[in-house]
């Protein structure tokens, strides 16, 4: 089932933004592994839009419908020790149905738990983080820079985070449930930590 971005926008805008190319203003984050795997701490970030029921509120895409050119621009903490039933998705632009009944689809802390426990991986942080990817058309990235980014990447920084996985949904692919260890994947260990 193919995920439709545009979902709750209005026919014209969502033609708009089809037609439009958008382009990156900075390049991909990467700085190699520091260490080997099973030595290190990873944090997870998602740009999904998962957030922790009953503790943190949903983000706000009521707004967003509303007000199609804005996204929210904060972020959830999610503790890793989380039951998947106590995580929902607030997302406009992906199918939120499956990630809903799967959350290691967007945030595969189960999987790196196996990991840790097997290992492969040094352990995981006790806090992941969650972004409502969708920042309007064209992106305003700027909350992101210069407010919530360096927040999240502080309280990784604090827990001794050296990688962090950040996952993405993929909205490019036919399917709902993207893979975690496929197209939907991003190892970068921040240069400042």
């Amino acid at each position: 089932m193919p995920v439709d971005s545009f979902k709750y926008l209005p026919r014209a805008i969502a033609t708009y933004y089809r037609m439009t190319a958008a382009k990156s203003e900075l390049p991909i984050p990467w700085t190699p592994v520091p260490r080997p795997l099973s030595q290190c701490t990873f944090g997870l970030v998602t740009s999904g839009g998962l957030y922790h029921m009953g503790v943190e509120r949903p983000f706000d895409v009521e707004q967003e419908k509303q007000e199609p050119e804005r996204g929210d621009p904060s972020y959830r903490t999610l503790p890793t020790d989380v039951q998947p039933s106590e995580l929902g998705a607030s997302h406009l632009h992906i199918n939120t149905r499956d990630v809903v009944e799967d959350t290691n689809i967007l945030l595969p802390i189960h999987r790196f738990q196996e990991l840790a426990a097997e290992g492969r991986v040094g352990r995981l942080a006790k806090h992941a983080y969650s972004f409502m990817g969708y920042q309007g058309f064209p992106p305003n990235t700027t909350a992101w820079q210069e407010i919530y980014g360096p927040e999240a990447a502080r309280k990784l920084a604090a827990e001794a985070v050296t990688c962090v996985l950040l996952t993405r949904p993929d909205l490019t692919a036919p399917q709902t449930r993207p893979c975690w260890h496929g197209r939907s994947k991003q190892l970068a260990c921040p240069r400042s930590w």
